[in-house]
């Protein structure tokens, strides 16, 4: 009997709506894992530092001006990390500046770091803004673990601008590993 003239049953309706449903649901996620696989020794150095040290990439793929060492978790693979919407980084973004260009380690402050930050594991990623309330509360969660001695101080300021609108997430995934041929 051809496709078009079978009659569906109730149950393989709702069956088939909900195999849509989980599958839309889940396509964003296996999206975002679709990217680059990083080496293992950028994972190590993704797993043991504090840091990451981002420069978002104008159209033509060299670097902004603007370097900036940031708190950060992993998040189906990807750097998420919080920070004013009034920043660069947010700002590239909405430009249509989906690039950037991330370093991985613990060199203290950037305007301090020099360019030793250079020399860690690094990979150029798509930046997206990130909306979902659940990817926030994750973390939240990773934060309060990863930077338990500041967090007491910086949870709830996160907490509070994330609330009012003033602070937003930022999902980095990766596209491409290893030194820029520039």
């Amino acid at each position: 009997m051809p496709i078009s003239a079978r009659r569906w049953s109730r149950r393989q309706v709702i069956l088939g709506g909900g195999a849509l449903l989980v599958g839309a649901t889940l396509a964003p996620r296996l999206r975002a894992q679709d990217g680059v696989t990083l080496s293992q020794a950028t994972r190590s150095a993704l797993d043991k530092s504090r840091l990451v040290y981002v420069s978002p990439l104008h159209p033509d793929g060299s670097e902004s001006s603007c370097h900036g060492e940031v708190w950060f978790f992993i998040d189906e693979g990807d750097v998420v990390l919080g920070t004013d919407r009034k920043r660069w980084k947010v700002r590239a973004v909405e430009k249509g500046w989906d690039q950037a260009r991330i370093w991985v380690g613990d060199f203290g402050p950037v305007a301090k770091a020099g360019k030793r930050y250079r020399d860690a594991p690094q990979f150029d990623s798509r930046a997206s803004l990130d909306a979902d309330p659940a990817t926030f509360a994750r973390l939240m969660e990773n934060f309060g673990k990863k930077y338990a001695a500041e967090w007491g101080e910086w949870g709830p300021r996160f907490q509070k601008s994330y609330d009012d609108g003033t602070r937003v997430l930022i999902r980095y995934a990766p596209i491409s590993e290893g030194k820029p041929t520039l």
